[in-house]
């Protein structure tokens, strides 16, 4: 008896902590726990009330008879109110009309930072502390990655790719004979799609962002196609594809993957987004699939291919 108590107040600290305010009990357990309460204070052994008929009178005794037990909870939490989260979805003003002063690239681009930064709907839906997001790499890049939103450590740092998927993409980067600092790589939105999250804790998880939040950014992608300039596009992710194609060109990434399209007047390879060659199964396969897209993607910009190169994720 004493274990299954201990076990049940171990259970009803659990679900305290983790926010359950109300728990159901038959009252065949009020019953019992009810005579438990009473022979403690009449000093009666625990273990002789084991399967012992409840009496009558006590039956019928109010439920407030089970207040002592309150000495095996832990103290209630404090709960702060939380003020109504955004909802997903909330209407957004019209996309801005972005527009630059003459000058070399390296000027655009950092008057379009300054746009970015100062822009009252990005500021709005960026958390305390995080950082709104624009490009990074290249101004003369021939290549352009497009991501889809920052997450944790991107808003960290205020900048794209630089989480477990970045990494990654590095890496498919040095595999075709290039630095990241010779591509230049740009996300579809510019803050992170927010989820409601209770005051002073961080955000968990990620969310895609609406159409409506891709349409508002996406002026803010097209100026940094235009000071950029690049050969060709490459959208990493169906979030980035959707962006660029049209929430109705397509609904598996797997019938665009692999294949030209257009943006902007620039040439568009459609492929899979490192995150999802980071989860399982992890296996050459899905590697060799990406790659064979990056492999287009080289050859379009006429850049060297060793036979090495070519015959990367295939199984032995």
């Amino acid at each position: 008896m004493r274990t299954a108590l201990h076990a049940l107040t171990d259970e009803l600290r659990r679900l305290k902590t983790a926010g359950v305010k109300m728990v159901a009990v038959s009252d065949e357990s009020v019953a019992a726990l009810r005579r438990l309460v009473q022979a403690r204070s009449r000093g009666v052994s625990v273990t002789a009330l084991h399967d012992t008929p409840e009496p009558a009178e006590s039956l019928a005794a109010p439920r407030a008879a089970a207040v002592p037990l309150k000495a095996y909870e832990p103290p209630a939490p404090v709960y702060t109110p939380m003020p109504p989260p955004k909802p997903v979805g909330e209407p957004l003003p019209p996309p801005p009309t972005v527009t630059l002063p003459a000058g070399d690239k390296q000027t655009r681009w950092n008057a379009l930072l300054e746009l970015v930064r100062d822009d009252a709907t990005c500021k709005a839906h960026v958390r305390p502390g995080k950082k709104i997001v624009l490009g990074v790499g290249s101004v003369e890049a021939k290549i352009m990655f497009v991501g889809e939103a920052p997450g944790a450590e991107e808003e960290l740092h205020g900048e794209p790719f630089v989480g477990p998927a970045g990494e990654l993409l590095t890496k498919m980067i040095q595999a075709m004979g290039l630095k990241r600092t010779e591509i230049y790589i740009g996300n579809i939105m510019n803050w992170r799609p927010e989820i409601p999250t209770p005051p002073g804790e961080a955000q968990v998880g990620n969310r895609p962002p609406t159409e409506a939040e891709i349409r508002y950014c996406l002026p803010y992608l097209r100026a940094q196609i235009d000071v950029v300039n690049p050969d060709l596009l490459v959208a990493l992710g169906a979030t980035a594809a959707h962006g660029l194609l049209g929430f109705s060109a397509f609904k598996a990434l797997g019938d665009v993957r692999g294949r030209w399209f257009e943006f902007g007047g620039k040439a568009l390879m459609i492929t899979y987004h490192p995150s999802y060659l980071l989860r399982p199964p992890i296996d050459n396969r899905k590697k060799r699939l990406v790659w064979e897209d990056l492999l287009k993607v080289m050859e379009r910009v006429a850049l060297p291919i060793s036979d090495k190169q070519r015959s990367f994720f295939l199984d032995k």
